[in-house]
Order: C-alpha cells, then sequence, then structure tokens
C-alpha cells in the first residue's frame, strides 16, 4: 500500500509447505505468516483470559495459545474459545487426557511435546480426539524436554537429536492418517534453535512454527527474537511465529510484527522510520516518536512515516516513505507526502497535524481497497 516499487533485492522466497488450517487462519503455503501468543492468566479465569485474549487480537495477533494443565483450565476453555475472537490453541504438557478434553471444547490446535505427552499409545488417542473434533496438531519439540532414549544417544540436546524427535513424532501421525500438523524444533540457544530449524525444513514440507524458547525480558528476548527469527525468516524459513517474552502477551505480538515489518513479510500499522537525534536536531526526536508510536497505536492501515530530525537524512528518508516529516527551519519542519515537500509546520503543531494526516490517508486507502473490491 505504500507508493514505492517493489525491489527485487529485497524479495524473500519462501521455503514450500503444506497449508493446513487453524481454525480460521491458513498456515503455510502462500498464507501470511501468521503471529501468535499465549496468555499467562490462570486460563480457569475465564474473564481474565479471555481480556487478554482480546487485548492481544486487537495487537494483531493471528492465534493465541492457552495452557490447559488441569481439569479446570480445560472445563474453562469452552467459553474461552467461544468468546475469543481469534483461534485457540490448548498447550499440553504431561497429561494427555487434557489434549483430549481440549480438543472435545473446541480448541482449534493441540500443541503436544513429544518429549512429555507418553507412549505412542497415548499420542494415538489425541490423534484420534484431534480427528473427531477438528483440531490440527503441532508438534512442538523443546531442547529443555528432549526423550531419555534421544539424550542417551546424542548426549545432550543438539539438532540432530531435536529433528529426530520431530520426525519420528510426524511419523506417528502420517502412519494414522492425520496431516493436519505443523511442527516446531525450539530451543533458548540461538544457534541451537536455527541449526534445528534448518534440520527440520530440509526433512519435511510440514508448515513450520518459529520460536527461540524463554528468550528473556523484553528488551534481551526482543534482541534475541529479532536475531534468531529474523535469520531464519531470512531464509525463507517459518509459516508462523510466536515471539516469547517475560513481558506482556501484548508486546510478544508487537515485537512479532516489527520483525516481520523489517523484512517486508508482513505489513500492520504505522512503521515509523526515525533517526536517533544528536545535536542537529530541529525538534526533540525521541519524545517526538513516543508520542506518535502511542497516538497512531490504533492504526491498522499499513503505512510509512518518516521522522528525522535534521536535512542530512531527512529529504532522502521522506522519499521512500508514505508521509515523512523532517526537522531544520527554526523551530519548523517540511512535511513530505508520498516522498515530495508538502508543506511546511510549526514544531509546535507537528504531532497533531501528523496524526491527522496519517488518520486521513488510512481512511483514504481503505475506501480504495473497499473500492477495488
Amino acid at each position: 500500500m505504500s507508493h514505492n516499487p517493489i525491489r527485487p533485492w529485497r524479495n524473500i522466497d519462501r521455503r514450500p509447505s503444506r497449508q493446513i488450517m487453524v481454525g480460521s487462519v491458513p498456515v503455510g503455503g502462500d498464507a501470511p505468516i501468521s503471529v501468535q501468543t499465549m496468555t499467562n492468566t490462570d486460563t480457569s479465569d475465564v474473564a481474565a483470559t479471555v481480556a487478554q485474549v482480546v487485548a492481544c487480537a486487537e495487537a494483531g495477533a493471528d492465534i493465541v495459545r492457552v495452557s490447559t494443565p488441569d481439569q479446570a483450565s480445560t472445563a474453562a476453555l469452552k467459553e474461552i474459545v467461544r468468546e475469543s475472537p481469534v483461534p485457540i490453541v490448548a498447550d499440553i504438557h504431561f497429561h494427555y487426557k487434557r489434549a483430549i478434553e481440549a480438543a472435545e471444547a473446541g480448541a482449534a490446535c493441540l500443541r503436544i511435546n513429544p518429549g512429555n505427552i507418553g507412549d505412542d499409545t497415548r499420542v494415538k488417542e489425541v490423534i484420534r480426539a484431534a480427528k473427531d473434533h477438528g483440531c490440527a496438531i503441532r508438534i512442538g519439540v523443546n531442547a529443555g524436554s528432549l526423550e531419555r532414549d534421544l539424550l542417551e544417544k546424542y548426549g545432550e540436546p543438539c539438532p540432530d537429536a531435536m529433528v529426530e524427535s520431530g520426525l519420528d513424532h510426524i511419523k506417528i501421525l502420517q502412519d494414522n492418517d492425520f496431516h493436519e500438523f505443523k511442527i516446531s524444533v525450539k530451543a533458548s540457544d540461538v544457534f541451537l534453535a536455527a541449526a534445528a530449524y534448518q534440520g527440520i525444513a530440509e526433512a519435511t514440507d510440514a508448515p513450520i512454527h518459529l520460536g527461540i524458547t524463554e528468550a528473556g525480558s523484553l528488551n534481551a528476548g526482543t534482541v534475541k527474537s529479532a536475531i534468531g527469527l529474523g535469520s531464519l525468516l531470512w531464509m525463507g524459513i517459518g509459516d508462523t511465529i510466536r515471539v516469547s517474552l517475560s513481558a506482556d502477551p501484548v508486546e510478544e505480538v508487537r515485537v512479532g510484527y516489527e520483525i516481520l515489518k523489517s523484512l517486508g513479510l508482513r505489513h500492520r500499522g504505522v512503521n515509523i522510520i526515525s533517526c536517533p537525534s544528536c545535536a542537529r536536531q530541529g525538534f526533540d526526536v525521541i519524545k517526538t516518536v513516543e508520542a506518535l508510536e502511542e497516538r497512531l497505536a490504533h492504526i491498522k492501515t499499513p503505512m510509512s512515516l518518516s521522522i528525522i530530525g535534521c536535512v542530512v537524512n531527512g529529504p532522502g528518508e521522506a522519499l521512500m516513505t508514505d508521509l515523512g516529516f523532517t526537522g531544520g527551519g527554526k523551530d519548523a519542519g517540511m512535511v513530505y507526502v508520498a516522498g515530495r515537500q508538502s508543506h511546511k509546520l510549526s514544531n509546535a503543531q507537528m504531532i497533531d497535524h501528523i496524526v491527522d494526516l496519517v488518520e486521513r490517508r488510512a481512511a483514504e486507502i481503505e475506501s480504495e481497497a473497499v473500492a477495488a473490491e
């Protein structure tokens, strides 16, 4: 939706994969890379969990996972699914019966960890429940909970062990004529996760769920996830992602979109290009960007906005954005529209005026999209 042309050197060739459905959301194939997160409320508290799911959905989450550790959680799941605006994934560990209950409650997908769900008999019972209730399954391999026999074979968690675990469980699903599955091979170590994901991507055409598990705090975890997920996405690997942070799940969604936006893989909301500021700035860039991020958070229409403190890079950045503001004059700057100078504006009016321009342009884009349908 930007005025800028597509540049071939920015294209990413995504790995071909089968497409499955997680509720109403297509995953894999030519579907957009979906963004997931996970609630951190007590699942049995329906009101709190639904409120968090809704907040995440409003931030852009396509799919939300909830933990179902006990019967109280799976009992609450039916109401959560009913009130959720997005498909719900039930997170299953240790107790295979929770998976069966979650399928009966209407979960769109069951996430099972091969290392702790139990023997093949229990996995087959979970498959039967998924078939009966139209659930997808995510095989969730984790370096921290690999099967004992694989740890004995390889001596430690390693890419080969993780790939073998994943392929073993893919075989179980396929042997039971179940094909609506995706797979993840997560680790908290970026190198281990990246190598495992590359291995599984070569070994199967199943859609891949990307994640660097237990990445850490908002700041540290964002950096780690951006490096790990970004490098894999750049290779074309990944059909759905979750950024795992010790933070509000809404922040996971925001970071996920920023990673995808930086690679041109998803476009949602206003992408603000701003300078770090220096002594040349004609206005307070940092405070301005903070204010604009807050006031433009409601915009879902993809759009680019450059906020640059001086004329060194301002005009050049504005050439490549839908809207822009560059500082330079005394207590004033230049507004750019579609890469061209439009009008001068005082710094005092800047934030309100830019918000108005963005909102009006978003409305125009949406109207144009409707008219084109």
